[in-house]
């Protein structure tokens, strides 16, 4: 009893789970067979950590239902090193930040002219308010990079990012890495933002992570479509939400 109340297939949000089942294709039963065959994929690590812990595989999902997406920063997979709580890049108040997040705050810095908290790090704020934190890959054995890739995951984030493309306002898609360039195929351009660049992971950040202004680009879009822009520093400096929008609108 306790296993099947610690599925997957119940820790899947529901609004995710409708909004999936509703695509060209696809029904409910359909993505519980894919999610069962990934719980399954899971079991088999057995006496292997896992990270994120299972209970927020499905964060991002659970922080930024469909209805409410604005924003989509597409990863590769979890950090592999203990710090991953199921948001993309993100790591919880005090843990130390990886080498990709202080590049993506560094960039963040750079394009909006703001100063982040060293000890800032959580990006749940950013989720709460529209940008769904994803990871092409959902899950990841303690210690070794990628090696969850091509067990199914993909499989999922595909539907994700077609429930997204299919939304019925424009949303961007920042595609951070080549695991996350392969969903460029489900973005509709002549409906929404695609701003595509290499990992901000050290190995490949100074090849056109750094400079591409994620952040006010996407601010600038959103206006444009008449949605609220994001609060990308709020939660993480001192500088206020409407002084953010006021560096955004020049």
């Amino acid at each position: 009893m306790t296993a099947m109340l610690n599925s997957l297939a119940t820790l899947m949000p529901k609004s995710w789970l409708r909004a999936i089942a509703s695509l060209p294709g696809q029904n409910e039963r359909s993505v519980l067979n894919l999610i069962e065959e990934l719980d399954g994929a899971l079991a088999r690590e057995k006496g292997f950590p896992v990270y994120p812990p299972r209970e927020q595989i499905f964060a991002a999902l659970e922080l930024t239902p469909p209805s409410s997406v604005k924003v989509v920063i597409l990863g590769q997979d979890p950090y592999h090193g203990g710090q991953a709580h199921g948001l993309s890049f993100s790591v919880q108040r005090g843990v130390k930040r990886p080498p990709s997040l202080k590049n993506i705050l560094t960039e963040l810095e750079e394009d909006l002219g703001v100063s982040i908290e060293p000890d800032a790090g959580d990006l749940s704020a950013w989720a709460k308010q529209g940008v769904l934190l994803l990871n092409t890959v959902l899950s990841v054995r303690a210690g070794e990079a990628g090696s969850h890739i091509n067990v199914g995951w993909e499989k999922l984030t595909d539907l994700i990012i077609r429930v997204v493309g299919c939304g019925p306002q424009p949303s961007v898609f920042l595609l951070w890495g080549k695991f996350a360039s392969k969903k460029a195929v489900y973005i509709d351009l002549s409906r929404h933002l695609k701003v595509e660049t290499p990992h901000p992971s050290p190995l490949s950040a100074y090849r056109g992570f750094f400079g591409s202004k994620p952040f006010s680009r996407s601010n600038a879009f959103l206006i444009q479509a008449g949605r609220e822009p994001i609060d990308w520093a709020g939660s993480l400096s001192s500088l206020r939400g409407s002084d953010i929008k006021e560096t955004v609108n020049g």
